[in-house]
């Protein structure tokens, strides 16, 4: 019989890792090694343990976020796979954790044999995509010119949360004229003509968090 599959519960609600617990246990091929409650301590059990894959949220409150850990966890010749297990679909979150690393992106609500077979592909080192995230990035690939690039969603993201172009530019270290120039991209791709109805046409085509 060979090895299990040895998984690293990444998520800060212990409700959500007790059930992820349950479901993985239930296939005799895994064996979840350790939680982590935040994604700096992923990090490091990810460098300390012998894990395979590391089921990764993305939001995890103050510190350091999922996309962030995926890079410090891939960046090793010899980490484990993370696969991506969120709530978010929204281009903005899918492009910062594919860029990072992630080998899958799975959204909470699969079922459980999808679940279990995308542990399996990315453990194997193969992409394990959502049916839905597949087919955002193939709608990216085949309308480039109305596609936003992830820094342009970064730039939307902010404006959505409230914050000025000087905020914008001290936060992405980026000069103010840079900010405005994302900005006419932006307007120029979503056929609008201001931040508020920017910020609309996003939420409605799912490209940043409502």
């Amino acid at each position: 019989m060979s090895d299990p599959i040895r998984l690293l519960l990444a998520d800060d609600h212990p409700v959500v890792r007790s059930g992820l617990r349950a479901v993985l246990a239930t296939e005799p091929d895994f064996e979840v090694i350790a939680e982590a409650a935040t994604a700096e301590q992923a990090v490091a059990l990810a460098t300390h343990e012998q894990i395979d894959v590391v089921l990764m949220d993305l939001q995890f409150g103050a510190g350091m976020n999922g996309a962030e850990a995926t890079a410090a966890i891939t960046a090793r010749p010899d980490g484990p796979r993370v696969l991506v297990l969120t709530t978010y679909d929204t281009d903005a979150d899918i492009l910062a954790a594919i860029e990072a690393g992630a080998t899958g992106y799975l959204l909470k609500d699969a079922p459980p044999d999808e679940l279990a077979a995308a542990v399996r592909t990315a453990a194997a080192g193969q992409s394990a995509l959502a049916p839905t995230i597949a087919n955002r990035l193939i709608d990216r690939i085949r309308t480039p010119s109305t596609a936003l690039s992830r820094r342009e969603t970064e730039v939307l993201q902010l404006v959505a949360d409230g914050l000025s172009n000087q905020q914008i530019s001290k936060q992405l270290y980026l000069s103010q004229a840079t900010v405005k120039t994302h900005l006419v991209h932006i307007y120029d791709k979503l056929g609008v003509d201001s931040r508020t109805a920017a910020v609309a046409a996003a939420k409605t085509r799912g490209l940043i968090r409502r």
